[in-house]
């Protein structure tokens, strides 16, 4: 079996290599399988549809998997934080030489991935544990953060957010866990003609020759839609319950409070974040709307927002 993969999420490179100890391989990540890439006889990389990659050959970084690295010596690292994502604890550790060792646990509190990385996050590799669930868990999340830490160099967000795509423009919803993004955009999918589900949980956007994009991605949440895809993007709007239905536009400057903290990024790395501020602000100047909907969840409230911020137009 092959170790060595290429992925093209967003139209950036990453390679992923599995060390042959008959633990690791694959089989770990079915949901990147739609972004998998290879060489073809003339060298150009294509899908496994035979579709061509439009991407550049240098990878953002690359992940080798080996289940025998062993921890930093604890004289060579010093504990930042502990942090909740919301599906179990991560402990961060800067390292001596200016990366990172990332200790990751699932919901249940048991370890699954050991991730360490050079400084800009172009170089790292992992250790996995446990069980297969586990051992998917921690190497999914160790990419997520791979890829949101060093997308962050090249206008790339992360973002949490449930997104669906009509007349081909995209529509990224927001909101705290559990407000109603996902409960949201399937209102669109029912009583909007034309709707699609890009992603619900972690798509990517990316400002590009001066516009905004949104893409699927591997990372979906509890919700598998792992789609290659992309749409100019044409609004994010922050959910927020309410007793009737009705869209605020904002000015930019809560646009970016809006957006900020939607973003996977690292505060205390001032690269990383300094990075992401400014694509959020970049962002800002581009995208056609930043919105609060202040919603129940109802056909009213898709029909409503769509009516306020929806592009009727087919996407060119």
């Amino acid at each position: 079996m092959d170790n060595k993969h290429i992925f093209c999420i967003a139209e950036l490179l990453l390679k992923v290599e599995f060390a042959p100890n008959g633990q690791n391989d694959i089989s770990l990540l079915p949901s990147f399988e739609p972004f998998r890439v290879k060489e073809d006889n003339d060298g150009c990389l294509v899908y496994g549809n035979g579709e061509k990659c439009n991407a550049y050959i240098n990878a953002l970084f690359t992940l080798l998997v080996d289940d025998n690295i062993k921890p930093i010596d604890k004289t060579e690292r010093t504990r930042i934080d502990v942090f909740d994502t919301g599906n179990g604890l991560t402990a961060v550790d800067a390292l001596a030489d200016g990366g990172y060792q990332f200790l990751m646990k699932d919901i249940e509190g048991h370890s699954c991935c050991m991730l360490q990385t050079n400084n800009d996050f172009t170089k790292a590799v992992c250790a996995l544990n446990g069980t297969y669930g586990m051992r998917r868990f921690g190497l999914n999340n160790a990419l997520m953060m791979l890829y949101a830490f060093r997308g962050s160099f090249f206008k790339t967000l992360l973002i949490h957010a449930s997104t669906v795509r009509n007349n081909g423009y995209g529509y990224a919803f927001t909101a705290k866990s559990g407000t109603g993004k996902s409960t949201h955009t399937a209102l669109w999918m029912q009583h909007i003609e034309g709707c699609d589900l890009m992603n619900d949980d972690n798509p990517v956007v990316r400002v590009v020759d001066g516009k905004a994009m949104i893409y699927g991605s591997p990372w979906s949440g509890k919700t598998p839609c792992y789609r290659n895809i992309k749409a100019p993007l044409a609004a994010i709007t922050k959910i927020e319950r309410a007793h009737e239905n009705r869209v605020e536009r904002v000015k930019p400057t809560i646009a970016f409070t809006i957006i900020l903290p939607a973003c996977s990024s690292m505060k205390w790395d001032k690269t990383v974040y300094s990075n992401t501020y400014d694509t959020v602000i970049s962002l800002i100047t581009v995208l056609p709307s930043v919105n609060i909907l202040y919603c129940r969840p109802d056909e009213e409230a898709a029909r409503v927002c769509y009516e306020a911020i929806g592009i009727k137009k087919p996407a060119t």
